[in-house]
């Protein structure tokens, strides 16, 4: 064999081996699909995701948008249970007492119509920093009142789950 029909036999060589490369790396018809079904299944499982996390956001924002008028009229409330403690001890004055009582409660179930509730606080209870805000420390009246709330201050509220104002306890030392 010549020098040239060696070469060329090599670059045959070459070229063979180049197409057989070609042709194991190019996939097929079958795996093109299957790759393309599986890119269609995570872009669909994705933008599945995406229509649930939105709604979800969109259900909280309704539920919590009237935190900040909620919580302007906590205050209120306050005014209210203030008044009629104070009313309650003037005896001439049972017609006011009755107008300022149907007005409270009104309001309480207007209010408790759009979300709000009252965070269930007794004397006697443990202290919880999750649940509750502790203004002061006293000395404890009885050994069984160490660690708990001995007054509530201001009573707390929440809107749906969440806590706008935590209920204000004085807990004993």
């Amino acid at each position: 064999m010549s020098k040239k029909e060696e070469i060329k036999e090599e670059e045959n060589n070459i070229d063979q081996t180049q197409e057989n490369q070609q042709e194991a790396t190019q996939p097929t018809t079958e795996e093109l699909i299957e790759q393309e079904k599986d890119k269609y299944l995570r872009l669909f499982a994705e933008f599945e995701n995406y229509k649930k996390r939105t709604s979800k956001e969109r259900i909280e924002l309704f539920r919590t948008a009237n935190q900040e008028l909620m919580t302007v009229l906590l205050p209120v409330l306050d005014d209210f249970e203030r008044a009629l403690t104070h009313i309650e001890d003037d005896k001439e004055a049972e017609e006011l007492r009755k107008g300022v009582l149907l007005i409270y409660q009104k309001l309480i179930k207007t209010l408790e119509q759009k979300g709000l509730a009252k965070i269930e606080v007794k004397k006697g209870d443990t202290f919880d920093a999750e649940i509750h805000e502790a203004i002061t420390q006293i000395p404890a009246p009885s050994k069984k009142l160490v660690g708990k709330i001995v007054d509530i201050v201001e009573l707390g509220y929440k809107l749906g789950d969440k806590i706008i104002r935590f209920p204000k306890v004085v807990i004993g030392q």
